[in-house]
């Protein structure tokens, strides 16, 4: 697999110096300054590029943008409402300009008003590092009685209400305002964060949305959008719903096995791909990783590998971001699915053979712990956890465990 860093611009405290001594072979990016639904205009998709091209010294830094994540998608898209239609114009139009940038991987996702939501962005974890967690009493505590949304109890067994009730009761002023802030930070990387006011407006957008129609708001989307880019030589890929199960009443589609092949049947062409992210599909007792890349080998365009620790094998539950290699998912066995994967497509004579990965997320952990970069992208935890996946990679690759078996 082909090693990408996900890199968020110039104002990233990680920088692509520091990818690159981190040794990884492309950058993952986007135009987060650029608003939902406007252009990307062949102008600032060049200065981007020149960005990761060169260094501030203005040597050259060996390393290019290879793959967008994410192109984002509107929520009036989503919802059809609006000026739906123009920002799928906009889409195709954006499309058609990184594709002639050069660029071929264009990942994307279709969750509701949030994207990744996590209670703690910086939770300490055994060994004294910092981690990302999703702690359902917690966010139960926000929705019923920060965000006070209507029928939000409902949504929670009467053990977590109750669980939620004391957390909340516990909290000082400090806290409920930092728990607010974590839950509706927004895309990473993006410059924009909402209100509980504005959320709750963003909210109300989706009453009567359910999620046969937001599938289906999807398939019509991709109808559209899907054939340009195969057309443009791009490969689509969108990413699993994080958490992968519904959230302040939204609906979710895009968090099993079955809904993904929905998608891949409705816009059967191979440019309509998934961006498989084992940490969001892993937060699901019941998705099988290993079964699943089997599954959806041929039209996976995009790894994101990272583990998650659950509290528990329901659904839903509380889970923190676990080190590569620990955590529920069984990592090897995955790695192993993806690296056969690549040796069928060598043999098909695919050009796509070399799947483009990246060490998904990281904890905190010595220096990390100072830098302030973005939350689950620090330099030293995703560098720890690149190591241990290479380490993975090689060992299965090579020659030793042919000769035995």
């Amino acid at each position: 697999m082909r090693q990408t860093w996900r890199w968020f611009g110039p104002k990233d405290r990680v920088t692509v110096e520091d990818a690159r001594q981190a040794g990884v072979e492309g950058i993952v990016t986007a135009l987060h300054h650029v608003p939902t639904g406007d252009i990307w205009t062949p102008e600032e998709i060049e200065k981007r590029q020149r960005e990761v091209a060169f260094l501030p010294d203005g040597s050259m830094s060996g390393l290019a943008w290879e793959v967008v994540e994410s192109l984002p998608v509107s929520e009036a898209i989503k919802t059809q409402t609006g000026d739906w239609k123009k920002h799928v114009a906009s889409y195709k139009r954006s499309l058609q300009n990184l594709a002639a940038a050069g660029i071929e991987v264009v990942c994307y996702n279709f969750m509701p008003v949030l994207d990744w939501t996590r209670t703690d962005l910086h939770w300490r974890v055994k060994h004294g590092g910092r981690a990302m967690r999703f702690d359902l009493a917690d966010f139960a505590a926000f929705d019923i009685h920060i965000l006070k949304r209507k029928g939000a109890a409902e949504s929670f067994s009467e053990p977590v209400r109750e669980s939620a009730a004391k957390r909340f009761g516990a909290m000082d002023e400090a806290r409920r305002t930092q728990l607010a802030g974590n839950v509706t930070a927004g895309l990473p990387g993006a410059v924009e964060s909402w209100s509980l006011p504005e959320l709750a407006a963003h909210l109300a957008t989706y009453d009567g949305v359910t999620p046969e129609r937001l599938r289906r708001n999807l398939i019509d989307f991709l109808a559209e959008v899907a054939p340009v880019a195969q057309s443009l030589g791009l490969r689509l890929c969108c990413h699993p719903d994080d958490p992968p199960f519904p959230l302040l009443g939204l609906p979710r589609i895009m968090s099993t096995e079955a809904d993904y092949r929905s998608v891949l049947d409705a816009v059967d062409v191979p440019a309509n791909g998934v961006t498989f992210c084992t940490g969001s599909l892993g937060a699901r007792p019941d998705n099988d990783l290993p079964a699943m890349v089997k599954n959806l080998a041929d039209r996976i365009h995009f790894v994101h590998l990272r583990n998650v620790c659950r509290d528990t094998d329901e659904v839903p539950c509380s889970f923190f971001e676990d080190e590569h290699l620990a955590g529920q998912t069984d990592m090897v066995a995955v790695i192993a699915e993806l690296l056969a994967e690549e040796r069928r497509r060598v043999s098909a004579g695919r050009a796509d053979a070399n799947i483009p990965m990246r060490p998904d997320h990281g904890q905190d952990i010595l220096d990390d712990l100072k830098r302030g970069a973005q939350p689950g992208y620090p330099a030293i935890g995703r560098l720890k956890g690149l190591a241990e996946l290479r380490g993975v990679m090689a060992a299965l690759k090579h020659p030793v465990l042919g000769a035995r078996g």
